[in-house]
């Protein structure tokens, strides 16, 4: 964490440093004696966490929360003496309040709330990684051959164990995997997960007909029977609003 430290006072910035120093994930990018170079400091560095103090000469700790815009405003724990003060600190989105003179405990306990919401925000800021594209075609192996199966030439995928049986007009490949991570990689408009270890590609199937306790049966274009569980057809629902 990435860490600016604001005080009017020597000894206060001093013992914020000691106190910060304890932490091997705390860097301290600055200190400030004045809410204008707290300012100048926040306009130039990318800071996370800011001890600040509220009575200050010139420019407060109000004040500089006020001249800085909010897309480079950092976490603010405010440090001071008046515990009048608290209400507005809060108001104003200060994430906690130190009331000098405090304990070290009392600064650990500040701490790790700030640790936590700058985890957050980091979560939060992360961008999401870009979904893998829908296979076309998949390496499959008969015997000693190997060949790319398009994908819209299967008819149903079985799992056992670490493989992977593939069923495509009326022959069976074999691949190394898991269901799962197929799964991931198959377009959810063309196959449907109807157990924990059988999909099917949804042109392939002739028919659908209730069995027992919410199950269903399906009928394969190909004759073979298959079971469509309760659990898997409910989640179904969600996506083709069928039930």
């Amino acid at each position: 964490m990435r860490v600016l430290i604001v005080d009017d006072e020597l000894p206060a910035r001093t013992k914020l440093r000691r106190l910060l120093g304890a932490s091997a994930d705390v860097e301290i990018v600055g200190e400030a004696a004045t809410g204008r170079q707290a300012v100048a400091t926040l306009k130039r560095s990318a800071v996370d966490v800011m001890f600040l103090d509220i009575q200050m000469p010139g420019l407060d700790g109000f004040g500089v929360l006020d001249a800085i815009a909010s897309d480079v405003a950092p976490q603010v724990v405010f440090v001071t003496a008046d515990e009048r003060s608290a209400i507005r600190a809060f108001e104003v989105g200060a994430m906690d309040y130190l009331l000098k003179p405090f304990t070290p405990s009392r600064f650990e306990q500040v701490l790790e709330r700030v640790r936590g919401r700058v985890r957050d925000a980091w979560v939060a800021a992360a961008p999401m990684p870009a979904a893998p594209p829908a296979l076309k075609r998949l390496l499959v192996f008969e015997n000693d051959h190997a060949m790319f199966l398009a994908i819209e030439r299967i008819d149903r995928i079985a799992a056992e164990r670490n493989y992977l049986s593939i069923v495509s007009e009326g022959r069976t490949f074999r691949v190394r995997g898991t269901m799962a991570s197929l799964e991931a990689r198959l377009d959810p408009a063309q196959f449907l997960r109807i157990n924990r270890s059988t999909l099917v590609r949804l042109d392939a199937v002739q028919s659908m007909h209730e069995w027992s306790h919410g199950d269903y049966k399906i009928l394969m274009r190909d004759g073979t029977e298959l079971m469509w569980s309760r659990r898997y057809r409910a989640a179904a629902e969600k996506v083709f609003g069928v039930g």
